[in-house]
């Protein structure tokens, strides 16, 4: 079984812990890497995080997670979740298995925000969780890949 997750975040979320902490919290993008860590270690699995404000690095990353063969992809594209039919098909193109994470409730929010182009390219989809929603997407993708937790 493949043993790597790919944890990709978008624009902005590199100022996790200072934008907007009501929106978003006081946790950093290096808090989220640890949980995601901490987290995929209790599987058996390791992850590759990478953040980026430029959408055509992370359509890279989801081609370089489909040619390594990842377990999986956890992804919070912030913004370009709304606007890109890049990332989208990117993800549909490598068939690996795909959860969307934002850390805020988009339904929520404004209404340009309650579409993603992420979400229909990924198995499931979680919001409103704060930072651990990613800890969620990890535990549901390894029971998707029928990764086990240590004891």
């Amino acid at each position: 079984m493949a043993k790597t997750i790919f944890v990709l975040n978008g624009p902005n979320l590199n100022l996790l812990g200072s934008r907007e902490p009501e929106k978003y919290g006081h946790a950093t993008l290096k808090d989220v890497e640890t949980l995601c860590r901490d987290t995929a270690a209790r599987f058996g699995l390791i992850v590759d995080c990478r953040q980026s404000n430029r959408e055509g690095e992370l359509i890279d990353a989801i081609h370089e997670a489909g040619a390594q063969k990842a377990a999986g992809i956890i992804i919070n594209a912030g913004g370009y979740s709304h606007t890109s039919v890049a990332l989208h098909d990117a993800i549909v193109a490598v068939s690996v298995p795909t959860v969307e994470v934002h850390v805020t409730n988009i339904h929520a929010r404004e209404s340009f925000r309650h579409h993603s182009f992420v979400a229909k390219a990924a198995f499931a989809s979680l919001a409103g969780f704060g930072i651990d929603g990613y800890r969620l997407a990890i535990i549901g993708l390894a029971a998707r890949i029928g990764a086990k937790a240590s004891a």
